[in-house]
């Protein structure tokens, strides 16, 4: 069992200034998995203290000063990378294939891009007689969620470091474990002490106490869109700056063509993945009305397919994240089935033969836009099959959402996904299955504000500074 009771602030392992435990659960097993220790503000403010002195000099490194530190990062993270992988799969229930995949590769490639755009980053830009310098901001509070821990922690801490900003991170309290390795895998890394510092706890403490402090210049926040409206409001007393990454209720647009069953059936794999656990998730797929028929038989076919189980198994979905999840999307199930949408897989309880852990059905409706499943984000696997019309009606719904952080658009003619995907009110968009860790991820609408991933990440961390008559 695994025990992290103590906080990483100023360089080294301290015990909380007040003694507060939390159990960790696995979801798989519902068995405790660790203990964490909660913070306060106390804890809080020291961490802070610890970051606003070493940002003095953390600040005035130089860019080859910053690559040294990354790639000694980059080797430290590759040798602990099955350490990771193995606490994703306790803490969230990732099957073991995506927690050693995907999750932890997705912390490589933040960290590898980080390094790719530190080498050619233009810091200075001269304009005539003037001088634009972008400059760190300073203190950075990062809050991050449980469902992609690797990847929104990592898309955070390494252009923070990467552009001479110091930090202080604060977990997510259901999934803290890879957290803790994380900060071990900086730590023998050589980071500065005080540059990066680490404060397990509850969202209302330490997120809130984050966001009002005074030493604190910067919050990035990714989560639910009620936290970030809060997070938003308690910076607001002291004009911090605020990035969001908030929820989405993506758009997967599918074409009229020949390749209709295999984007349907691909559409509600990829839905299933992560059990639906991902904020960019493509959670209405758009098809052709007129081809219902064959959009049914594909995505339960698809859907019917994916195989739940023991996460530490050859599965490809595991458990939600906690008890409290599983109900919540239950609930969303039952309102599905209540408005009337036609079940055609998965559906309400467990998946026959699993009497324990937080398991779902992968589950698929087909409805309409103005349903509650529709409209609001589940968190789970959970897809609503929506018919249109033709291309403007599919934009159209696509469209008709308070979200905007994702959206997908397949098919054959390459020429038609790309003027469908120019008309969608969204900031991802993914055509043919195109990915890219150098391309600007974040949301329109109720999705949030500003832009993580490649060079637009750095830009969240600076401050631009004009220098007059400087030639």
């Amino acid at each position: 069992m695994r025990d992290y009771r103590n906080f990483y602030i100023d360089g080294q392992w301290v015990a909380p200034v007040e003694p507060k435990t939390a159990d960790v659960i696995n979801p798989a097993t519902e068995a405790v998995a660790g203990t964490i220790s909660l913070g306060g503000v106390a804890d809080v403010n020291k961490a802070v203290a610890a970051a606003r002195k070493a940002f003095a000099s953390w600040s005035q490194t130089t860019r080859e000063q910053r690559l040294d530190l990354l790639l000694a990062i980059q080797a430290e993270y590759a040798r602990r990378q099955a350490e990771l992988g193995d606490a994703i799969i306790e803490e969230m229930g990732a099957p073991s294939s995506l927690a050693h995949g995907f999750h932890v590769g997705l912390g490589a490639g933040h960290l590898q891009t980080a390094i790719e755009v530190l080498r050619e980053f233009k810091f200075d830009e001269q304009h005539g007689a003037t001088m634009i310098a972008r400059e760190p901001i300073g203190v950075c509070a990062l809050i991050t969620p449980w469902n992609w821990p690797m990847n929104q922690t990592c898309v955070k801490i390494f252009p923070a470091l990467a552009t001479g900003c110091t930090m202080i991170l604060k977990p997510p309290q259901l999934a803290p474990f890879s957290a803790q390795i994380l900060a071990e895998i900086l730590d023998t890394a050589g980071v500065p002490a005080g540059v990066f510092n680490m404060v397990q706890g509850s969202g209302s403490v330490i997120g809130t106490a984050l966001s009002t402090h005074e030493d604190v210049d910067m919050v990035s926040f990714t989560g639910s869109e009620p936290v970030g409206v809060q997070i938003q409001k308690d910076a607001a007393t002291t004009i911090k700056r605020v990035g969001l990454e908030l929820g989405g209720k993506s758009a997967f647009i599918v074409l009229d063509d020949g390749a209709l069953a295999a984007n349907v059936a691909g559409a509600t794999g990829g839905m299933m993945g992560n059990s639906g656990q991902t904020c960019s998730a493509g959670s209405r797929l758009l098809v052709p009305a007129a081809r219902m028929d064959e959009v049914i038989a594909a995505a339960k076919g698809a859907a019917d397919a994916v195989t739940v189980g023991d996460p530490t198994g050859n599965v490809a979905m595991g458990p939600v994240v906690s008890k409290s999840q599983y109900n919540i999307i239950q609930d969303y199930i039952q309102k599905g089935l209540d408005e009337g949408a036609t079940l055609i897989a998965g559906g309400a309880g467990r998946p026959d033969g699993i009497d324990k852990g937080w398991f779902v059905k992968p589950t698929v409706f087909v409805g309409t836009n103005d349903m509650v499943i529709a409209r609001e984000e589940i968190f789970g696997p959970v897809l609503l099959i929506i018919g249109y019309d033709d291309i403007d009606h599919a934009v159209a719904i696509a469209n008709d959402s308070n979200f905007g952080l994702a959206g997908y658009v397949s098919g054959t003619d390459v020429d038609q996904c790309r003027a469908v995907a120019r008309r969608m009110r969204t900031g991802w968009i993914s055509i043919n299955g195109g990915f890219d860790f150098h391309a600007p991820f974040g949301g329109y609408k109720r999705s949030g504000n500003g832009r993580e991933w490649g060079e637009h990440g750095f830009l969240e961390y600076l401050e631009v500074k004009s220098l007059l008559g400087y030639a």
